[in-house]
């Protein structure tokens, strides 16, 4: 599996709005439970937005959804920073991250 680490701030006065559009993905990842696709988003008090990205060949099932389409629209226009994507290994994961052979909770 790929994983990448995505990192932005936002505006305070978007923040709630990208708050809205994030659950908006996970109740698409909700529907669909696409089972190539690992997603994990972090809100910090400083508003910044951590967002870990696993998939195993690409990442078109997370990024194919209209919702995800949507989040992505308008971006940078909600952004405070600009975004930094990096690849990331798991060196250790305890209870966090579902193994590819456990059930990830709803």
């Amino acid at each position: 599996m790929t994983y990448n680490l995505i990192r932005y701030g936002v505006k305070d006065a978007s923040v709630a709005e990208n708050r809205a559009l994030v659950a908006k993905v996970f109740e698409a990842l909700d529907d669909t439970q696409p089972q190539s696709v690992r997603y994990l988003v972090l809100e910090l008090e400083n508003g910044e937005f951590i967002h870990l990205v696993g998939y195993d060949k690409d990442s078109s099932e997370l990024t194919g959804f209209d919702v995800f389409k949507t989040f992505s629209a308008d971006h940078a226009e909600r952004r405070s920073t600009p975004l930094a994507r990096s690849p990331a290994k798991i060196i250790g994961n305890y209870h966090m991250l579902a193994s590819a052979d456990e059930a990830v909770p709803a």
